[in-house]
């Protein structure tokens, strides 16, 4: 299998309302995208960074969309990095779990029609999950990051990202929020996925 190998092709000063970040581009060897990195402070070198690795959602971030928990969960993994003044977030192309903003659409009408996220991308002809890690930890080890504590739900992403001589050291989990709307979709990551989830605490106030 082929190691996906990261390519750092520029970086700029970003002023944001939570702070100054650098974000900076990559190509990478393993697919067409380009991917980002948006770091604070000092991390080259520096132990127990805090890092999220976030797949891009369109519907959740730019829209809002409460179908997922997408947007919430980017803006508290930037406020987190804020309040820390150092961290990474990695935020990888890799839309609807990996099969692009066209079957994703597709896989809404199928979830409208009574099936999970689960089902409905599996009925699409794709794995439940097609996401890859390996171009993040390349992002990472370009940036000097060697331990990290990482801002995440899913176990699966400690496979795809440990290696490469990085070491997760903690996880930090970032907490849903239930709505009528996602609920459905959360406890489908919790039961099929293994997301790490409480969904009952604070079930009530929110839906």
């Amino acid at each position: 299998m082929e190691v996906p190998e990261a390519h750092r092709l520029a970086c700029a000063r970003i002023p944001t309302a939570l702070g100054q970040f650098e974000l900076c581009l990559y190509s990478n060897s393993f697919d067409d995208e380009q991917h980002l990195a948006l770091i604070m402070g000092e991390v080259q070198g520096e132990s127990e960074v805090l890092v999220r690795v976030h797949s891009e959602c369109f519907t959740g971030e730019v829209l809002r969309s409460q179908r997922c928990d997408c947007g919430p969960q980017l803006d508290r993994a930037l406020q987190a990095i804020a309040q820390q003044g150092r961290g990474v977030l990695i935020y990888l192309r890799q839309e609807g779990r990996g099969i692009g903003l066209l079957d994703k659409l597709r896989a809404y009408n199928l979830q409208d029609q009574g099936r999970d996220t689960v089902q409905a991308n599996v009925e699409l002809g794709f794995a439940a999950d097609s996401r890859e890690y390996g171009i993040g930890s390349q992002i990472l080890v370009d940036l000097g990051i060697t331990t990290m504590r990482l801002m995440t739900n899913n176990p699966a992403k400690y496979g795809g990202l440990e290696g490469y001589g990085l070491e997760i050291v903690d996880r930090v989990p970032l907490r849903a929020t239930p709505t009528h709307e996602n609920i459905a979709y959360l406890r489908t990551k919790q039961e099929k996925l293994g997301h790490l989830l409480d969904l009952e605490v604070g079930l009530d106030q929110h839906i």
